[in-house]
């Protein structure tokens, strides 16, 4: 077992980095996750935001390490449907039946709690769980020093069983760990930045059509003083 730890501090405020959390992929800068889905969303009476996501990730190992855990290139797998006419349901079940594709996938449940500004998120893969358990998680808050910024704490457990140089290979995980949550950083300053751009853009429009509106209110009042009608 392989436990890794991580802080940052965020030049931001808590609710500009939450913000930028919920639209960060898909992202260029952190392409190991290539898609995610909402499952379950919903408020506590406590006011606390709760959501439940299917993530979508790259393996980022090796040829040989993806052999020795059985990850193939080509993935096989076997499909039954019923088609009723009678009440226009179509039932598909599937199953893989030889291989694993290169993808992986993840159970996410995050909570955000706006009273105590922390935004904490847990996950866990789903592939390949009886051979390898990550856990992870990361927790946005405010600064304790200084409001402006956002304190993030992440955290991971990495345990191989069953499988040669368990060892070997966790430390190889727990690598890759450290580096995309190095571009997960990034990806998330791309975001606050893309944000940034998205507002000033909205704001410079809303001043353009301001400014094109009156002048419009301008040249009609002026029709009127001159004509008293149209």
């Amino acid at each position: 077992m392989k436990i890794w730890t991580s802080e940052h501090t965020f030049e931001h405020s808590w609710d500009t980095i939450v913000q930028a959390a919920w639209k960060k992929y898909p992202n260029p800068l952190n392409p190991a996750v290539i898609g995610t889905d909402v499952l379950d969303r919903k408020v506590d009476n406590k006011g606390v935001l709760k959501t439940h996501r299917l993530m979508t990730t790259q393996w980022g190992l090796p040829n040989w390490a993806k052999k020795m855990v059985g990850i193939s290139d080509d993935c096989y797998v076997i499909e039954k449907s019923d088609v009723d006419l009678k009440t226009n349901t179509m039932s598909i079940k599937s199953r893989n039946i030889l291989g694993q594709d290169e993808n992986a996938y993840g159970s996410e449940h995050s909570e955000v709690d706006p009273k105590a500004k922390t935004m904490t998120l847990k996950s866990k893969n789903l592939t390949w769980c009886n051979l390898v358990t990550i856990d992870e998680k990361l927790v946005y808050a405010t600064h304790p020093d200084d409001s402006s910024k956002t304190h993030l704490k992440q955290e991971a457990v990495v345990n191989i069983k069953g499988v040669p140089l368990s060892s070997y290979l966790e430390n190889m995980i727990t690598q890759n760990i450290n580096n995309n949550a190095q571009k997960g950083r990034e990806g998330l300053e791309w975001v606050v930045r893309k944000i940034k751009v998205e507002a000033e853009t909205l704001q410079t429009e809303a001043a353009s059509f301001t400014k094109d509106t009156f002048h419009t209110i301008h040249k009609v009042e002026s029709l009127f003083n001159r004509d008293g009608s149209l």
